[in-house]
């Protein structure tokens, strides 16, 4: 049983700069040791919690490196070049090179075994791959390719339950597919209209999307992250919005309207033993927050240094690294003291 932690306690201990976006990060082995995929295309290694940290390039990609995932001593990144690269985490140097879908891949997820590979690109596939050799297990196809307003979709985000059993898979519409894994069966479609904005007159252009997607533990609830709808959208001028669903019913039991911080929901964490769910993202600026399921309101909200784009949390869940726009970021918590 872990410890409990007081999301109230939530500090900033480490600023670590760096040029560019900051765009997915990874955590090797519940160290202090972590992989960060940037705008340049390339993956980072550093020492977080180093006094003066150095960076070491790991290059492999062309352009932006969205997703990363660690198990183990691999690491897997993909990128809007539509390829994924295995890396020996230890040496940095690369395993095997995968073309893995011909649009941007938006999104990586490991099962807790570290066993099996997520994938989402704007091809609006979801692909599953054996960790281990990088072969194609299975595809799974459900989001249409296209936008109401005949437009290209987008496949953002994706993510696994605990047990491994389910994939959840998000679009750009406000559309959440729950997979079975093991057999790619659909089993439920899940509608989140409001995280979807289209812009007739100024733009005749659409955003938003749900861009981060989360089970539970005892995976009975999905909860799914993006914005209220745009009231600008070359400004991203909404509030951020979480609805979470009893996914089996069908049935929406939350929902999380920013009433602070602007923009876009980029990353869904349940602690795993659902004391509480925490949410980052932002628009210029960023946010994280953390939210009391069972008493329906915010435990924690704070103002990010940055736009945060993906973060990992520690196996004691009391710290946090996250990747954003010119920075890497390491939040700490404190345990809650006893009554």
């Amino acid at each position: 049983m872990l410890a409990q932690i007081d999301p109230a306690t939530l500090k900033v201990s480490k600023k670590i700069s760096q040029p560019g976006i900051l765009l997915s990060v990874a955590q090797l082995n519940d160290s202090n040791q972590v992989f960060v995929g940037s705008s340049d295309g390339m993956v980072y290694s550093l020492d977080a919690m180093a006094d003066k940290p150095e960076p070491l390039a790991m290059e492999g990609h062309q352009s932006y490196v969205t997703g990363l995932v660690q198990s183990g001593e691999l690491l897997v990144s993909g990128s809007f070049d539509g390829k994924l690269i295995w890396w020996n985490s230890q040496t940095r140097e690369q395993i095997r090179t995968v073309d893995a879908h011909h649009k941007w891949i938006r999104q990586l997820a490991i099962n807790q075994d570290g066993t099996m590979l997520a994938s989402v690109s704007d091809d609006m596939v979801c692909r599953l791959w054996n960790l281990a050799d990088g072969s194609l297990i299975k595809e799974l196809k459900g989001h249409a390719e296209k936008t109401p307003h005949h437009f290209p979709s987008m496949l953002y985000a994706c993510a696994f339950s605990a047990d491994g059993s389910l994939l959840a898979t998000a679009d750009r519409v406000g559309l959440t597919i729950v997979w079975e894994v093991e057999t790619g069966k659909e089993l439920a479609r899940l509608e989140s209209p409001i995280m979807y904005t289209w812009d007739p007159k100024q733009r005749i252009h659409s955003i938003g999307g749900i861009r981060s997607v989360a089970f539970s533990a005892d995976r009975s609830l999905l909860a799914v992250g993006g914005t209220g709808k745009i009231n600008n959208i070359d400004h991203l001028e909404a509030l951020s919005r979480i609805e979470i669903f009893d996914w089996e019913k069908g049935e929406r039991t939350h929902e999380f309207n920013g009433d602070t911080y602007k923009g876009l929901v980029e990353q869904l964490i349940f602690h795993p033993e659902d004391q509480w769910l925490l949410a980052a993202g932002g628009d210029h600026n960023g946010f994280i927050k953390f939210y009391d399921l069972a008493e329906k309101k915010v435990i924690k909200q704070d103002k990010a240094p940055m736009h945060v784009h993906d973060l990992v949390v520690n196996e004691a869940f009391d710290t946090i690294f996250a990747a954003g726009h010119g920075q890497l970021v390491v939040w700490q918590m404190d345990a809650a003291k006893s009554d």
